[in-house]
């Protein structure tokens, strides 16, 4: 199988330069192993302060609504974060203390929602918080095991019963002019967020919790439709096990599930993300790039891999592939000409792109726009 652009990784970014080369009439395909961080995409590009239009237009045709306000946003935890463009069900506050009073309702079981970790923070941010939980019967055959107890099962359920969580909320309410719920809603339907916000007489916040992020797949479920209809070729569940490369150019690459067969391309461009999907593996040793070998910048005294202190940045999420001012990846000190780099798997070593889902959308337009220059 021949294309103009092999893509590894189907991400944000892998699914942004996907849909950006299909745009610009080029055939591309995506290898995608299914793990990636928009299950952990907190519903925000924090590093993105300004209203990059191209981005909100790219993001608004896969049917993925994002709104510009720059502020902060809650985090799972209580604390927050600088955020000016996020998905359209989450919200930018113009100053941390947003309410006067908010009511924080869970779900009774519902373990992956931190109620008390977001009432400390919001109190400490001078707001009066009251916790309640609803016990609804279409939750009770989840209950009877922890397994289902996650967001994406909960979600499944909560777009069919949504009119009877507003109802309760309702019912609990008394003179708190703010509801956090958490961000289970909208999975299958996305109408969901906005008519909870329409039943419930006061502001209402959805909050992050646990992995998988509902936002996330959510995302991931329109960006891939959107790559797919424009033409794109999509290999779910696959990964990309060798690499044929000659001269400092890849030529193809073989994965598990299509054997022998090579997958060749004009171009590629790595996408991998970090160490949860394996974009980089460590061993006791080493920081390294599994699929094409490539040079990674790491600390090679182990012991300031890592901050004891948990809650502090963390010196290994800056460690990732190199790569030259225009994200060609570098193997042995020498660019690889046809071989891009976009997403996490860069680490944070390359500030000027962001961090996150920032830096994920930016080096994979900046990739995809290198590659429509040749």
């Amino acid at each position: 199988m021949k294309f103009d652009t092999v893509i590894i990784g189907g991400g944000l970014a892998g699914m942004v330069a996907g849909i950006t080369l299909e745009k610009a009439g080029k055939k591309t395909a995506i290898i995608s192993t299914g793990q990636n961080a928009l299950h952990f995409f907190s519903g925000s590009f924090e590093s993105l302060q300004e209203p990059e239009q191209r981005i909100v237009d790219l993001f608004s045709e896969a049917g993925v609504r994002l709104h510009y306000s720059p502020g902060v946003r809650l985090m799972p935890l209580g604390t927050f974060r600088e955020s000016a463009l996020a998905l359209e069900d989450i919200d930018i506050f113009p100053s941390a203390q947003f309410a006067r009073k908010v009511l924080i309702v869970n779900f009774l079981g519902y373990h992956d929602f931190f109620s008390s970790f977001l009432a400390d923070g919001l109190e400490k941010q001078g707001m009066s918080c009251r916790v309640r939980f609803l016990n609804l019967p279409e939750m009770e055959k989840l209950e009877q095991s922890p397994s289902e107890m996650r967001s994406v099962q909960i979600a499944r359920t909560m777009d069919r019963v949504w009119e009877k969580v507003v109802q309760e909320v309702r019912v609990l309410l008394k003179d708190e002019d703010t509801v956090v719920l958490p961000q289970v809603f909208g999975l299958q339907d996305m109408s969901v967020p906005g008519r909870i916000r329409q039943g419930i007489p006061a502001r209402v916040v959805f909050a992050g919790t646990l992995p998988p992020s509902v936002p996330g797949l959510r995302t991931q479920i329109l960006l891939k439709q959107r790559y797919q209809l424009l033409g794109g070729t999509y290999f779910m569940g696959d990964e990309v096990v060798r690499a044929h490369m000659h001269d400092g150019v890849v030529h193809s690459v073989a994965t598990k599930n299509l054997d022998n067969h090579y997958i060749e391309g004009d171009h590629f461009i790595l996408a991998t993300g970090g160490y949860f999907s394996k974009g980089l593996v460590s061993n006791p040793f080493q920081v390294f790039e599994p699929v094409f070998g490539l040079d990674v910048e790491y600390n090679e005294d182990r012991n300031a891999w890592y901050n004891p202190a948990f809650k502090e940045d963390q010196p290994y999420m800056h460690f990732g592939v190199k790569a030259d001012e225009n994200l060609h990846a570098l193997k042995d000190g020498q660019p690889v000409e046809n071989l891009y780099v976009a997403g996490s798997v860069l680490g944070n070593n390359r500030p000027e792109f962001g961090t996150a889902a920032g830096k994920a959308v930016r080096t994979a337009l900046k990739a995809a726009d290198e590659i429509l220059k040749v």
